[in-house]
């Protein structure tokens, strides 16, 4: 009996760590007036992240910017009417935040007081507070996306803590580039104040996938897995024309690179750039994301003899 019982215990332990290893799909959609609405994307059920990208200007003095290329022009108020899309994404269950930065803008922070002025103005703008000139309307968006690629990595320290002091329901992500460590981000990174973080794995040969997984690998396992996040994505190309380097095929991805990450405990998915590029390959590989490893238990199971 005791024999029994201690095997089932071991059962609902190893199912217990199993669940945790299912993922998520995180998008960044915005950039490319061709990709569809916001409704549309959410619809697809592919997604369980929208990333809003960008708010390309903000810091050091400037009036913060949104550019949502060729979908809606914030300057003339006409992005108000995305309120109604972030809501019927959110009442999907869908995370939909707004991401700051990206590769071309003019962002940057001065001082510590500057991050929360920014913090106090994202606050107002688009997440739980109140301002006359809500760039998306009314609805209140889930957190803040960090893509810092230039301007340093000064105060992102600071502004990452004056988000979180509007309460722990704000949600912070990050995208760092692959090659550890981080300039930009990873002195914000190591506040442990960041919910995902998804690392760059394109744009970067020594970190990415070249024909050969290695490299992602060592740098997955002996960098990225080390930080304090509550999960860690593998950020890709959803198409060969959506980066310069580092798109890895569907199937390639699923059979060898994914089996190997999901044993890390952090791990929490994969994020695409972007939903333009995503012709099909969210739902390639979405079962695989999302999919427990049942060979932990299968393996372990007792011989029935």
């Amino acid at each position: 009996m005791a024999c029994k019982i201690v095997i089932a215990f071991s059962l609902l332990l190893l199912s217990s760590i199993n669940i945790s290893l299912g993922g998520e799909i995180a998008i960044y959609w915005g950039q490319n007036g061709g990709e569809g609405t916001l409704a549309d994307t959410c619809a697809t059920n592919n997604y369980n992240i929208v990333n809003i990208a960008f708010l390309t200007t903000f810091g050091s003095g400037r009036t913060p910017v949104l550019n949502l290329a060729g979908h809606c022009d914030p300057g003339s108020n006409q992005c108000t009417g995305l309120s109604d899309e972030i809501r019927a994404c959110k009442s999907q269950g869908i995370k939909v935040l707004l991401s700051i930065g990206g590769g071309a803008g003019s962002y940057s922070l001065s001082s510590a007081d500057d991050a929360r002025n920014v913090a106090q103005y994202l606050w107002g703008n688009y997440l739980g507070g109140q301002s006359g000139s809500r760039p998306l309307g009314d609805a209140v968006l889930d957190g803040i996306d960090f893509d810092i690629e230039s301007g340093g990595g000064q105060f992102y320290d600071e502004l990452a803590k004056a988000l979180k002091a509007f309460g722990t329901n704000v949600l912070l992500t990050a995208a760092p580039q692959c090659p550890f460590p981080d300039q930009s981000l990873q002195t914000a990174i190591n506040t442990g104040l960041f919910d995902y973080v998804w690392v760059q794995f394109y744009n970067n040969p020594p970190c990415q996938y070249n024909g050969d997984a290695t490299n992602l690998l060592n740098s997955w396992n002996n960098d990225w897995s080390t930080i304090p996040t509550g999960k860690l994505f593998l950020g890709l190309p959803a198409s060969p024309e959506a980066a310069g380097s580092g798109f890895i095929l569907a199937d390639v991805l699923t059979s060898q690179i994914l089996p190997a990450i999901k044993a890390t405990p952090k791990y929490g998915g994969v994020m695409l750039w972007s939903k333009f590029y995503d012709n099909g390959y969210s739902s390639k590989i979405k079962p695989y994301v999302s999919m427990v490893t049942q060979n932990y238990i299968t393996s372990y199971l007792p011989s029935s003899s």
